[in-house]
């Protein structure tokens, strides 16, 4: 990102094996950052390493389920055994379980958007928080949503992206005093897989009209402003969840 140099900085991002994590982590490489690449499907973590050091990027790819503690646990000790330090970390890693009616769903299915999207959260800021302590600074930045913010429709999905907004907040009340800012993003429709799909299945023109905008939004807008929330340019900024909508919320 023009203007924020990451020169000598560690970023750990999660669910970086495509679409805005992906994206991330080749912006933060671009800007001089060394990278812990994470995700749950390792051949897309790797894709993504492997595309950072192609344009001469610094990073490393470790397998890791959020929703499991050990294994989150694990991801962090290997970010601080291979670079020592943890500067920024953009827990991203999420997943949407579909659109039922709240009487429909099954009890299981909801929970596990809630171990992935909200848990899987927590556990990642318990573990980078305490390396962070450590070393008296850190910048953390969660992936909600504009379903993290209003009803959407989706009912596990708007429940899970509002706790994590519920939990950056109070994050960042506990931890900012202790040199550790935490924010979240909350995106608008972004051109991942997963709305790619819902274009080609003929609901483009209904995801734009979303946005005042007129168009949906690039992973490269949401990575922008997680550069720049993690960056001292935002060194006055915590507990926000900052909108990446094209103006969806301001309806």
């Amino acid at each position: 990102m023009p203007g924020i140099s990451y020169s000598d900085k560690v970023a750990l991002i999660t669910g970086a094996g495509s679409g805005i994590g992906r994206t991330t982590a080749q912006a933060f490489a671009a800007a001089g950052a060394k990278v812990v690449v994470s995700d749950i499907v390792p051949v897309g973590g790797e894709v993504t390493v492997e595309q950072i050091r192609a344009e001469g990027g610094e990073a490393i790819f470790v397998a890791a389920d959020v929703a499991d503690e050990a294994s989150v646990r694990n991801l962090v000790a290997r970010a601080i055994g291979e670079y020592g330090r943890l500067d920024c970390a953009f827990n991203n890693a999420g997943i949407s379980e579909g659109n039922l009616p709240g009487q429909e769903w099954d009890t299981e299915i909801f929970m596990r958007s809630f171990d992935v999207n909200t848990k899987g959260v927590f556990l990642c800021m318990k573990y980078e928080i305490e390396h962070m302590l450590a070393q008296g600074h850190g910048a953390i930045v969660n992936a909600a949503s504009v379903a993290g913010m209003v009803s959407y429709g989706a009912f596990a999905y708007t429940a899970s992206k509002h706790a994590v907004v519920g939990l950056t907040r109070t994050a960042a009340v506990q931890y900012s005093a202790r040199g550790i800012r935490v924010n979240c993003v909350c995106p608008g429709a972004i051109r991942t897989p997963m709305v790619q799909t819902a274009i080609d299945q003929g609901f483009g023109s209904v995801i734009e009209a979303m946005h005042p905008i007129g168009r949906i939004g690039e992973p490269i807008e949401v990575a922008e402003a997680v550069l720049w929330l993690c960056s001292d340019h935002a060194s006055f900024v915590t507990g926000h969840p900052l909108a990446v909508d094209g103006g969806a919320l301001a309806r």
